[in-house]
């Protein structure tokens, strides 16, 4: 008796249409192109999660040296500043502080500026 994969293969297509349900034109009607919109947008989803870490951390370190040049300071020096004075808050931590916590913010640059001297 021979095994037909007839259900095996409806149901593979089925996930890649399902997957490309929403896609302009034949990109959602036909099997073949569907799917290779689906590995296309795969491989760009992959992409972007790497990217949007990348991004965040740009964010946050656009934050830290506008609220250091605030306060007389640049980032790096900032950065350092912490680093000796044996502070250890993430990027996003202190972004969050320099726009919520201003007060917090001056302190940890006061802390800072203290170490570099």
């Amino acid at each position: 008796m021979r095994i037909k994969r007839g259900v095996n293969a409806v149901k593979k297509r089925r996930k890649i249409m399902k997957l490309s349900k929403g896609y302009f034109g034949a990109k959602s009607k036909l099997y073949r192109v569907a799917r290779q919109a689906v590995m296309k947008s795969l491989a760009y989803a992959y992409v972007g999660r790497k990217a949007k870490k990348r991004d965040f951390r740009k964010l946050w370190i656009a934050r830290i040296n506008a609220a250091c040049h605030l306060n007389g300071m640049s980032y790096s020096a900032f950065m350092h500043g912490l680093k000796l004075a044996g502070i250890d808050l993430n990027r996003k931590v202190l972004a969050d502080m320099a726009i919520n916590d201003a007060a917090g913010f001056t302190a940890l640059t006061e802390a800072a500026k203290a170490q570099i001297k």
